[in-house]
Protein backbone atom coordinates (compact mmCIF):
# COMPACT_ATOMS: atom_id res chain seq x y z
CA UNK A 1 0.00 0.00 0.00
CA UNK A 2 0.89 3.41 -0.27
CA UNK A 3 3.25 5.28 2.70
CA UNK A 4 2.55 8.65 2.63
CA UNK A 5 5.84 10.31 3.00
CA UNK A 6 6.47 13.77 1.78
CA UNK A 7 7.19 12.84 -1.63
CA UNK A 8 4.10 11.12 -2.16
CA UNK A 9 1.97 14.01 -0.10
CA UNK A 10 3.85 17.07 -2.36
CA UNK A 11 2.29 14.67 -5.89
CA UNK A 12 -0.90 14.78 -4.41
CA UNK A 13 -0.74 18.41 -3.61
CA UNK A 14 0.26 19.11 -6.85
CA UNK A 15 -2.31 16.70 -8.24
CA UNK A 16 -4.88 18.35 -5.88
CA UNK A 17 -4.30 21.67 -7.04
CA UNK A 18 -3.70 20.98 -10.57
CA UNK A 19 -6.98 19.50 -10.58
CA UNK A 20 -8.74 22.53 -9.85
CA UNK A 21 -6.96 25.03 -11.56
CA UNK A 22 -7.27 22.76 -14.87
CA UNK A 23 -11.31 23.80 -15.21
CA UNK A 24 -10.97 27.30 -14.91
CA UNK A 25 -8.88 27.57 -18.33
CA UNK A 26 -10.38 24.98 -20.45
CA UNK A 27 -13.79 27.29 -19.44
CA UNK A 28 -12.31 30.24 -20.22
CA UNK A 29 -10.42 29.09 -23.52
CA UNK A 30 -14.16 27.82 -25.04
CA UNK A 31 -16.10 30.89 -22.76
CA UNK A 32 -13.86 33.12 -24.80
CA UNK A 33 -14.07 31.92 -28.08
CA UNK A 34 -18.05 31.06 -27.97
CA UNK A 35 -17.79 35.35 -26.46
CA UNK A 36 -16.16 36.70 -30.27
CA UNK A 37 -18.32 34.22 -31.80
CA UNK A 38 -22.00 35.55 -30.03
CA UNK A 39 -20.87 39.10 -30.71
CA UNK A 40 -19.02 38.48 -34.64
CA UNK A 41 -22.68 37.35 -34.89
CA UNK A 42 -24.49 40.32 -33.37
CA UNK A 43 -22.35 43.08 -34.98
CA UNK A 44 -23.65 40.99 -38.45
CA UNK A 45 -27.09 40.28 -37.65
CA UNK A 46 -28.38 42.94 -35.28
CA UNK A 47 -30.26 40.21 -33.47
CA UNK A 48 -30.43 41.44 -30.07
CA UNK A 49 -30.34 37.49 -29.14
CA UNK A 50 -26.82 37.33 -29.79
CA UNK A 51 -25.80 40.45 -27.37
CA UNK A 52 -28.35 39.06 -24.33
CA UNK A 53 -26.12 35.84 -24.71
CA UNK A 54 -22.94 37.89 -24.61
CA UNK A 55 -24.01 39.68 -21.63
CA UNK A 56 -24.72 36.63 -19.68
CA UNK A 57 -21.63 34.68 -20.63
CA UNK A 58 -19.22 37.48 -19.89
CA UNK A 59 -20.34 37.06 -16.38
CA UNK A 60 -19.72 33.67 -15.68
CA UNK A 61 -16.76 34.48 -17.77
CA UNK A 62 -15.26 37.07 -15.22
CA UNK A 63 -15.72 34.74 -12.33
CA UNK A 64 -13.80 31.86 -13.75
CA UNK A 65 -11.51 34.05 -15.47
CA UNK A 66 -10.71 35.58 -11.69
CA UNK A 67 -10.36 31.99 -10.52
CA UNK A 68 -7.89 30.41 -13.09
CA UNK A 69 -5.37 33.01 -12.83
CA UNK A 70 -5.46 32.17 -8.63
CA UNK A 71 -5.25 28.66 -8.74
CA UNK A 72 -2.46 29.44 -11.53
CA UNK A 73 -0.53 31.48 -9.61
CA UNK A 74 -0.62 28.96 -6.75
CA UNK A 75 0.50 26.63 -8.95
CA UNK A 76 3.85 28.17 -10.47
CA UNK A 77 4.65 28.35 -6.92
CA UNK A 78 5.23 24.98 -6.13
CA UNK A 79 7.28 24.41 -8.83
CA UNK A 80 10.07 26.30 -6.65
CA UNK A 81 8.62 25.10 -2.63
CA UNK A 82 7.61 21.26 -3.48
CA UNK A 83 10.05 20.71 -6.92
CA UNK A 84 13.57 22.69 -6.16
CA UNK A 85 14.95 19.78 -7.44
CA UNK A 86 12.83 19.77 -11.02
CA UNK A 87 13.32 23.64 -11.15
CA UNK A 88 17.21 23.55 -11.00
CA UNK A 89 17.75 20.79 -13.51
CA UNK A 90 14.74 22.03 -15.81
CA UNK A 91 14.02 25.22 -15.03
CA UNK A 92 16.19 27.16 -17.47
CA UNK A 93 13.75 25.06 -19.89
CA UNK A 94 10.01 25.50 -18.28
CA UNK A 95 11.48 28.99 -16.98
CA UNK A 96 11.08 31.14 -20.31
CA UNK A 97 8.35 28.85 -21.45
CA UNK A 98 6.17 29.89 -18.57
CA UNK A 99 7.62 33.56 -19.09
CA UNK A 100 6.47 33.88 -22.88
CA UNK A 101 2.98 32.67 -21.71
CA UNK A 102 2.65 35.01 -19.12
CA UNK A 103 4.65 38.06 -22.14
CA UNK A 104 2.00 37.15 -24.93
CA UNK A 105 -0.79 35.53 -23.53
CA UNK A 106 -1.42 36.75 -19.71
CA UNK A 107 -0.58 40.33 -20.64
CA UNK A 108 -3.24 40.54 -23.73
CA UNK A 109 -5.92 38.85 -21.83
CA UNK A 110 -5.66 40.73 -18.86
CA UNK A 111 -4.98 43.85 -21.05
CA UNK A 112 -8.04 43.77 -23.01
CA UNK A 113 -10.43 42.11 -20.76
CA UNK A 114 -11.24 45.42 -18.97
CA UNK A 115 -12.43 46.64 -22.29
CA UNK A 116 -14.25 43.60 -22.99
CA UNK A 117 -15.93 43.49 -19.39
CA UNK A 118 -16.48 47.39 -18.89
CA UNK A 119 -16.25 49.48 -21.79
CA UNK A 120 -19.45 49.15 -23.67
CA UNK A 121 -20.68 52.76 -22.97
CA UNK A 122 -16.55 54.09 -23.59
CA UNK A 123 -15.65 52.30 -26.77
CA UNK A 124 -17.08 51.78 -30.16
CA UNK A 125 -18.34 48.14 -31.27
CA UNK A 126 -15.39 47.01 -33.33
CA UNK A 127 -13.15 48.61 -30.89
CA UNK A 128 -15.26 46.04 -28.35
CA UNK A 129 -15.36 42.83 -31.09
CA UNK A 130 -11.53 43.51 -31.29
CA UNK A 131 -10.57 43.42 -27.62
CA UNK A 132 -13.19 40.33 -27.01
CA UNK A 133 -10.80 38.61 -29.87
CA UNK A 134 -7.72 39.29 -27.92
CA UNK A 135 -8.84 37.91 -24.94
CA UNK A 136 -9.64 34.70 -27.15
CA UNK A 137 -6.78 34.99 -28.68
CA UNK A 138 -4.64 34.99 -25.60
CA UNK A 139 -6.29 32.07 -23.70
CA UNK A 140 -5.16 30.24 -27.22
CA UNK A 141 -1.46 31.78 -26.83
CA UNK A 142 -1.76 30.70 -23.19
CA UNK A 143 -2.49 27.32 -24.21
CA UNK A 144 0.26 27.18 -26.66
CA UNK A 145 2.97 28.17 -24.53
CA UNK A 146 1.74 25.98 -21.52
CA UNK A 147 1.46 22.75 -23.70
CA UNK A 148 4.85 23.82 -24.82
CA UNK A 149 6.10 23.32 -21.61
CA UNK A 150 4.40 20.12 -20.47
CA UNK A 151 5.05 18.77 -23.53
CA UNK A 152 8.78 18.68 -23.58
CA UNK A 153 9.06 17.13 -20.33
CA UNK A 154 6.79 14.67 -21.79
CA UNK A 155 9.02 14.22 -25.15
CA UNK A 156 11.93 16.19 -24.39
CA UNK A 157 14.51 17.30 -27.44
CA UNK A 158 16.32 20.66 -28.64
CA UNK A 159 18.73 20.66 -24.99
CA UNK A 160 22.04 19.19 -23.67
CA UNK A 161 22.32 18.39 -20.02
CA UNK A 162 25.83 20.35 -18.77
CA UNK A 163 26.80 20.03 -15.08
CA UNK A 164 23.72 18.37 -14.28
CA UNK A 165 20.83 20.57 -15.58
CA UNK A 166 19.24 21.14 -18.32
CA UNK A 167 20.85 23.59 -20.91
CA UNK A 168 18.60 24.77 -24.69
CA UNK A 169 20.27 24.70 -27.38
CA UNK A 170 17.75 24.73 -30.02
CA UNK A 171 14.68 26.33 -29.00
CA UNK A 172 12.39 25.61 -31.96
CA UNK A 173 12.85 21.70 -30.97
CA UNK A 174 12.09 22.44 -27.73
CA UNK A 175 8.72 24.04 -28.19
CA UNK A 176 7.93 21.80 -31.03
CA UNK A 177 8.46 19.08 -29.37
CA UNK A 178 7.20 15.26 -31.02
CA UNK A 179 4.38 15.28 -28.50
CA UNK A 180 3.67 19.15 -28.67
CA UNK A 181 0.89 19.45 -32.11
CA UNK A 182 -0.68 16.57 -31.32
CA UNK A 183 -0.97 17.19 -27.54
CA UNK A 184 -2.05 20.96 -28.20
CA UNK A 185 -4.89 20.12 -30.77
CA UNK A 186 -6.29 17.56 -28.44
CA UNK A 187 -6.66 20.62 -25.30
CA UNK A 188 -7.95 23.00 -27.27
CA UNK A 189 -10.67 21.02 -29.15
CA UNK A 190 -11.30 19.47 -25.23
CA UNK A 191 -11.92 22.63 -24.24
CA UNK A 192 -14.46 23.98 -27.41
CA UNK A 193 -15.91 20.42 -26.59
CA UNK A 194 -16.07 20.79 -22.30
CA UNK A 195 -17.51 24.34 -23.27
CA UNK A 196 -20.35 23.31 -25.65
CA UNK A 197 -21.50 20.49 -23.37
CA UNK A 198 -21.62 22.96 -20.18
CA UNK A 199 -23.51 25.64 -21.86
CA UNK A 200 -25.73 23.09 -23.51
CA UNK A 201 -26.54 22.07 -20.08
CA UNK A 202 -27.06 25.66 -19.13
CA UNK A 203 -29.42 25.64 -21.79
CA UNK A 204 -31.52 22.40 -21.47
CA UNK A 205 -32.07 23.64 -17.78
CA UNK A 206 -33.85 26.43 -18.75
CA UNK A 207 -36.09 24.36 -21.14
CA UNK A 208 -36.71 21.98 -19.12
CA UNK A 209 -37.97 25.28 -16.48
CA UNK A 210 -39.99 26.27 -19.97
CA UNK A 211 -37.73 29.00 -20.73
CA UNK A 212 -38.21 28.45 -24.22
CA UNK A 213 -36.94 32.05 -25.20
CA UNK A 214 -34.67 33.17 -28.43
CA UNK A 215 -31.66 33.67 -26.56
CA UNK A 216 -31.64 30.17 -24.74
CA UNK A 217 -32.77 28.32 -28.46
CA UNK A 218 -30.21 29.48 -29.81
CA UNK A 219 -27.82 28.40 -26.95
CA UNK A 220 -28.84 25.23 -26.83
CA UNK A 221 -28.77 24.82 -30.57
CA UNK A 222 -25.12 26.57 -31.25
CA UNK A 223 -24.01 24.40 -28.09
CA UNK A 224 -25.19 21.12 -30.44
CA UNK A 225 -23.92 22.36 -33.42
CA UNK A 226 -20.49 22.83 -31.98
CA UNK A 227 -21.20 18.92 -30.68
CA UNK A 228 -21.84 17.66 -33.67
CA UNK A 229 -18.95 19.60 -35.53
CA UNK A 230 -16.14 18.92 -32.90
CA UNK A 231 -17.01 15.81 -30.80
CA UNK A 232 -15.80 13.31 -34.11
CA UNK A 233 -12.67 14.96 -34.80
CA UNK A 234 -11.77 14.49 -31.12
CA UNK A 235 -11.68 10.72 -31.52
CA UNK A 236 -9.61 10.55 -34.85
CA UNK A 237 -7.16 13.13 -33.10
CA UNK A 238 -7.04 11.26 -29.69
CA UNK A 239 -6.65 8.21 -32.20
CA UNK A 240 -3.43 10.06 -33.80
CA UNK A 241 -2.15 11.40 -30.18
CA UNK A 242 -2.19 7.68 -28.97
CA UNK A 243 0.12 6.80 -31.97
CA UNK A 244 2.43 9.57 -31.17
CA UNK A 245 2.71 8.27 -27.46
CA UNK A 246 3.00 4.80 -29.02
CA UNK A 247 6.34 6.02 -30.79
CA UNK A 248 7.57 7.95 -27.79
CA UNK A 249 5.97 6.69 -24.53
CA UNK A 250 5.79 2.91 -25.04
CA UNK A 251 5.12 2.30 -21.18
CA UNK A 252 2.35 4.72 -21.12
CA UNK A 253 0.52 3.23 -24.00
CA UNK A 254 1.16 -0.66 -22.40
CA UNK A 255 -0.49 0.67 -19.12
CA UNK A 256 -3.29 2.31 -20.36
CA UNK A 257 -4.33 -0.88 -22.19
CA UNK A 258 -3.52 -2.90 -19.19
CA UNK A 259 -1.10 -5.21 -21.36
CA UNK A 260 1.71 -7.00 -19.58
CA UNK A 261 2.86 -9.84 -21.76
CA UNK A 262 4.23 -10.65 -25.67
CA UNK A 263 5.56 -14.08 -24.81
CA UNK A 264 3.49 -15.62 -26.79
CA UNK A 265 4.31 -13.24 -30.16
CA UNK A 266 0.88 -13.15 -31.24
CA UNK A 267 -1.18 -9.94 -31.98
CA UNK A 268 -2.67 -8.25 -29.02
CA UNK A 269 -6.07 -8.16 -28.04
CA UNK A 270 -7.84 -4.88 -26.59
CA UNK A 271 -8.58 -5.28 -23.14
CA UNK A 272 -12.09 -3.73 -22.44
CA UNK A 273 -12.24 -4.21 -18.59
CA UNK A 274 -10.53 -5.51 -16.52
CA UNK A 275 -8.19 -4.07 -13.02
CA UNK A 276 -4.32 -4.16 -13.49
CA UNK A 277 -2.66 -5.86 -10.52
CA UNK A 278 1.60 -4.15 -10.56
CA UNK A 279 1.76 -6.88 -7.53
CA UNK A 280 0.96 -9.99 -9.57
CA UNK A 281 1.43 -8.79 -13.52
CA UNK A 282 -1.52 -9.39 -14.99
CA UNK A 283 -4.95 -7.71 -15.43
CA UNK A 284 -7.83 -9.21 -13.46
CA UNK A 285 -11.13 -10.32 -14.78
CA UNK A 286 -10.66 -8.75 -17.95
CA UNK A 287 -13.11 -8.77 -20.69
CA UNK A 288 -11.18 -9.04 -24.18
CA UNK A 289 -11.31 -8.46 -27.93
CA UNK A 290 -8.71 -10.61 -29.94
CA UNK A 291 -6.00 -8.74 -31.93
CA UNK A 292 -8.34 -5.57 -31.49
CA UNK A 293 -5.37 -4.21 -29.71
CA UNK A 294 -3.06 -4.30 -32.53
CA UNK A 295 -5.42 -3.66 -35.16
CA UNK A 296 -5.99 -0.05 -33.09
CA UNK A 297 -2.35 1.12 -32.12
CA UNK A 298 -0.25 -1.19 -34.82
CA UNK A 299 -2.74 -0.83 -37.46
CA UNK A 300 -1.78 -4.46 -37.70
CA UNK A 301 -3.48 -8.11 -37.95
CA UNK A 302 -0.02 -9.69 -35.84
CA UNK A 303 2.30 -7.08 -34.87
CA UNK A 304 2.15 -6.82 -30.62
CA UNK A 305 1.42 -4.21 -28.70
CA UNK A 306 4.57 -3.07 -26.18
CA UNK A 307 4.25 -4.97 -22.87
CA UNK A 308 4.52 -3.83 -19.30
CA UNK A 309 6.99 -6.55 -18.61
CA UNK A 310 9.36 -5.48 -21.41
CA UNK A 311 10.45 -2.35 -18.85
CA UNK A 312 11.84 -2.74 -15.57
CA UNK A 313 9.44 -2.85 -12.60
CA UNK A 314 10.94 0.79 -11.61
CA UNK A 315 9.80 2.34 -14.82
CA UNK A 316 6.33 1.03 -15.19
CA UNK A 317 3.75 3.88 -14.65
CA UNK A 318 0.63 2.71 -12.61
CA UNK A 319 -1.44 0.82 -14.80
CA UNK A 320 -4.75 0.84 -12.56
CA UNK A 321 -4.76 3.94 -12.54
CA UNK A 322 -4.31 5.28 -16.20
CA UNK A 323 -6.06 2.12 -17.56
CA UNK A 324 -9.40 3.51 -16.17
CA UNK A 325 -8.71 7.19 -16.39
CA UNK A 326 -8.20 6.26 -20.10
CA UNK A 327 -11.62 4.29 -20.31
CA UNK A 328 -13.47 7.03 -18.40
CA UNK A 329 -12.29 9.67 -21.07
CA UNK A 330 -12.99 7.48 -23.70
CA UNK A 331 -16.65 6.72 -22.49
CA UNK A 332 -17.33 10.27 -22.29
CA UNK A 333 -16.33 10.89 -25.47
CA UNK A 334 -18.13 8.47 -27.27
CA UNK A 335 -21.37 9.71 -25.11
CA UNK A 336 -20.57 13.68 -26.50
CA UNK A 337 -20.35 12.17 -30.29
CA UNK A 338 -23.83 10.15 -29.61
CA UNK A 339 -25.47 13.12 -27.68
CA UNK A 340 -24.35 15.51 -31.11
CA UNK A 341 -25.62 13.19 -33.54
CA UNK A 342 -28.91 12.29 -31.80
CA UNK A 343 -29.41 16.00 -31.81
CA UNK A 344 -29.36 16.20 -35.58
CA UNK A 345 -32.49 13.75 -35.76
CA UNK A 346 -33.89 15.75 -33.46
CA UNK A 347 -33.71 18.67 -34.98
CA UNK A 348 -34.88 17.11 -38.65
CA UNK A 349 -38.34 16.07 -36.60
CA UNK A 350 -38.39 19.98 -34.89
CA UNK A 351 -38.37 18.15 -31.51
CA UNK A 352 -34.96 19.28 -30.26
CA UNK A 353 -36.39 21.46 -27.62
CA UNK A 354 -39.36 19.64 -26.48
CA UNK A 355 -37.96 16.47 -25.96
CA UNK A 356 -38.03 16.09 -22.19
CA UNK A 357 -35.62 13.05 -21.95
CA UNK A 358 -32.87 14.02 -24.39
CA UNK A 359 -33.37 17.56 -22.43
CA UNK A 360 -32.12 15.90 -19.32
CA UNK A 361 -29.48 13.93 -20.35
CA UNK A 362 -27.79 17.20 -21.41
CA UNK A 363 -28.22 18.18 -18.29
CA UNK A 364 -26.39 15.70 -16.88
CA UNK A 365 -23.69 15.74 -19.42
CA UNK A 366 -22.38 19.23 -18.16
CA UNK A 367 -19.81 18.17 -16.50
CA UNK A 368 -18.98 15.21 -18.94
CA UNK A 369 -16.08 16.70 -20.65
CA UNK A 370 -14.75 18.89 -17.60
CA UNK A 371 -14.45 15.40 -16.27
CA UNK A 372 -12.88 13.58 -19.21
CA UNK A 373 -10.43 16.39 -19.28
CA UNK A 374 -9.11 15.63 -15.46
CA UNK A 375 -9.42 11.98 -16.40
CA UNK A 376 -7.61 12.67 -19.67
CA UNK A 377 -4.67 14.75 -17.38
CA UNK A 378 -4.34 11.68 -14.76
CA UNK A 379 -3.84 9.48 -18.01
CA UNK A 380 -1.30 11.53 -19.16
CA UNK A 381 0.78 12.43 -16.07
CA UNK A 382 0.44 9.41 -13.96
CA UNK A 383 1.22 7.70 -16.99
CA UNK A 384 4.57 9.25 -17.32
CA UNK A 385 5.64 8.36 -14.21
CA UNK A 386 8.09 7.30 -12.74
CA UNK A 387 9.86 10.42 -14.97
CA UNK A 388 9.27 14.18 -13.97
CA UNK A 389 10.93 14.76 -17.26
CA UNK A 390 10.76 11.40 -19.58
CA UNK A 391 13.73 9.07 -19.76
CA UNK A 392 15.98 12.24 -17.80
CA UNK A 393 14.68 13.07 -14.40
CA UNK A 394 12.83 10.54 -12.19
CA UNK A 395 10.02 12.52 -9.87
CA UNK A 396 11.49 11.08 -6.68
CA UNK A 397 14.59 13.13 -7.97
CA UNK A 398 12.89 16.06 -8.24
CA UNK A 399 11.28 16.76 -5.17
CA UNK A 400 12.33 19.59 -2.39
CA UNK A 401 13.77 18.49 0.70
CA UNK A 402 10.18 18.86 3.25
CA UNK A 403 9.05 16.64 6.08
CA UNK A 404 6.20 14.23 6.34
CA UNK A 405 4.63 17.03 8.98
CA UNK A 406 4.87 20.21 6.60
CA UNK A 407 3.61 18.29 3.37
CA UNK A 408 0.88 17.53 5.41
CA UNK A 409 -0.07 20.78 6.62
CA UNK A 410 0.55 22.47 3.66
CA UNK A 411 -2.05 19.68 2.14
CA UNK A 412 -4.50 20.02 5.02
CA UNK A 413 -4.16 24.28 4.37
CA UNK A 414 -5.12 23.77 0.66
CA UNK A 415 -7.49 21.89 0.73
CA UNK A 416 -8.89 23.79 3.39
CA UNK A 417 -8.85 27.21 1.14
CA UNK A 418 -9.72 25.96 -2.09
CA UNK A 419 -12.73 24.00 -0.84
CA UNK A 420 -14.03 27.22 0.64
CA UNK A 421 -12.57 29.88 -2.31
CA UNK A 422 -13.07 27.78 -5.29
CA UNK A 423 -16.44 26.50 -3.51
CA UNK A 424 -17.98 29.63 -3.38
CA UNK A 425 -17.09 30.46 -6.83
CA UNK A 426 -18.23 27.12 -8.24
CA UNK A 427 -21.24 28.02 -6.37
CA UNK A 428 -21.34 31.42 -7.73
CA UNK A 429 -21.14 30.26 -11.26
CA UNK A 430 -23.98 27.86 -11.00
CA UNK A 431 -26.10 30.40 -9.44
CA UNK A 432 -25.46 32.84 -12.86
CA UNK A 433 -26.18 30.26 -14.90
CA UNK A 434 -29.45 29.21 -13.33
CA UNK A 435 -30.58 32.94 -13.54
CA UNK A 436 -30.61 32.48 -16.94
CA UNK A 437 -29.77 35.69 -20.13
CA UNK A 438 -31.96 38.54 -19.15
CA UNK A 439 -33.99 40.00 -21.97
CA UNK A 440 -33.64 43.48 -21.09
CA UNK A 441 -30.04 42.97 -21.06
CA UNK A 442 -30.63 43.91 -24.92
CA UNK A 443 -31.10 47.24 -23.70
CA UNK A 444 -28.36 48.46 -21.91
CA UNK A 445 -24.81 47.90 -21.91
CA UNK A 446 -23.82 45.15 -19.68
CA UNK A 447 -21.34 46.87 -17.73
CA UNK A 448 -23.64 47.62 -14.61
CA UNK A 449 -24.13 44.24 -14.18
CA UNK A 450 -20.43 43.52 -14.54
CA UNK A 451 -19.47 45.71 -12.46
CA UNK A 452 -21.97 44.75 -9.82
CA UNK A 453 -20.56 41.02 -9.94
CA UNK A 454 -16.81 41.92 -9.31
CA UNK A 455 -18.06 44.41 -6.27
CA UNK A 456 -19.35 41.49 -5.19
CA UNK A 457 -16.60 38.96 -5.46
Amino acid sequence: MFEFDAFLLARIQFAFTVSFHIIFPTITIGLASYLAVLEGLSLKTRNPDYKILYLFWSKIFAVNFGMGVVSGLVMAYQFGTNWSGFSYFAGSITGPLLTYEVLTAFFLEAGFLGVMLFGWQRVGDKLHFFATCMVALGTILSTFWILASNSWMQTPTGYEIINGQVVPTDWFAVIFNPSFPYRLVHMGVAAFLSTAVFVGACAAWHLLKGNKTGPVKKMFSMAMWMLVLVAPIQAYIGDIHGLNTLEHQPAKIAAIEGHWDNSDGGPSPLILFGFPNMETERTDYALEIPVLGSLILKHSLVEPIPALKDFPKDERPNSLVVFWSFRIMVALGILMILQGFYSLWLRKKQRLYNTGWYLKFCLLMGPAGLIAILAGWFTTEVGRQPWVVYGLMKTKDAVSAHSDLQMSISLLCFFIVYSLVFGFGYFYMIRQMKQGPQLDDAHNTGSHEISTISGRL
